[in-house]
């Protein structure tokens, strides 16, 4: 028991510090910075973060979410986003025990939450994040064969091949882009990591999640049936609902529904 506490705590301190690094790649990724150097400072006054003041979740409280050097405010999302991975990275250890199946989960989580992120903030979904993570994806199941070789590969074809359905037959239809392309290659990813298990889950969740939002702003008069809303978001909810419990919600439909049982393993 003691190990145990020991190891989720570990896991949670290494999700913290790999929650402030992702911070730097939602902010530099997407503005074609570099995510190495030069060190972190404000965006504001430019003057560099000194350690005391890059502590996860902490340093941001103890400023009182402001600049120490000019006082401007700091995004909450900073601690928000280092809060959310030290949980994911204290999950996928719960989950998945100390083995190669909760740095692989690790790696996922990093995954949607930059995803998520920027997609909230700039309505794109980098290819220089879905695209490697694809190959990352095929490559892990040689050491944690969620879906396997060819699982993966028949999971990213059919992400991307749903969601391309779904682009052309809009097109066809309305003469307008439906979704982006970068939602294609997400769900591909997310394929490439759990297989078709994961692709179903992400995709209806993410629809589901999706439209209550679209539906809901358009109610309030916030938006309109035509704005563009960040669907790599909810494409990312649905990816890590499915890494976590996915095969099981899968299991549990089809055994009601079908009287169906499904094999054991995945995630």
């Amino acid at each position: 028991m003691a190990v145990r506490i020991l190891l989720d705590l570990y896991a949670a301190l290494v999700g913290l510090v790999t929650g402030s690094y992702l911070n730097v790649v939602i902010y530099r990724l997407p503005r074609r910075l570099s995510t190495v150097r030069p060190r972190s400072r404000c965006p504001t006054c430019g003057v560099p973060i000194r350690a005391r003041d890059n502590l996860p979740v902490l340093s941001w409280l103890l400023l009182r979410g402001k600049c120490r050097a000019c006082g401007t405010r700091i995004s909450p999302r900073y601690p928000l986003v280092e809060a959310l991975t030290g949980a994911l990275f204290l999950a996928s250890m719960e989950r998945f025990g100390p083995r190669p199946a909760a740095l692989a989960a690790a790696v996922f989580c990093c995954l949607m939450v930059v995803l998520a992120w920027i997609d909230l903030e700039h309505l794109i979904l980098p290819d220089r994040l879905t695209l490697p993570g694809i190959a990352v994806g095929i490559a892990l199941q040689l050491v944690v064969p969620w879906a396997g070789l060819v699982g993966a590969v028949l999971g990213a074809l059919l992400g991307a091949g749903v969601l391309l359905a779904a682009y052309g037959l809009w097109w066809l239809v309305r003469r307008e882009e439906g979704l982006g392309l970068g939602d294609v290659k997400m769900l591909a990813m997310i394929g490439a990591f759990l297989g078709w298990q994961g692709v179903t889950v992400s995709l209806f969740l993410g629809a589901l999640t999706g439209a209550a939002v679209g539906l809901s702003l358009v109610a309030t008069g916030r938006g309109a049936m035509r704005s563009k809303i960040p669907f790599g978001a909810f494409l990312a909810l649905g990816g890590l609902v499915a890494l976590f419990a996915g095969r099981a919600l899968i299991a549990l439909y089809l055994r009601s529904a079908f009287g169906i049982p499904v094999p054991p393993g995945g995630p």
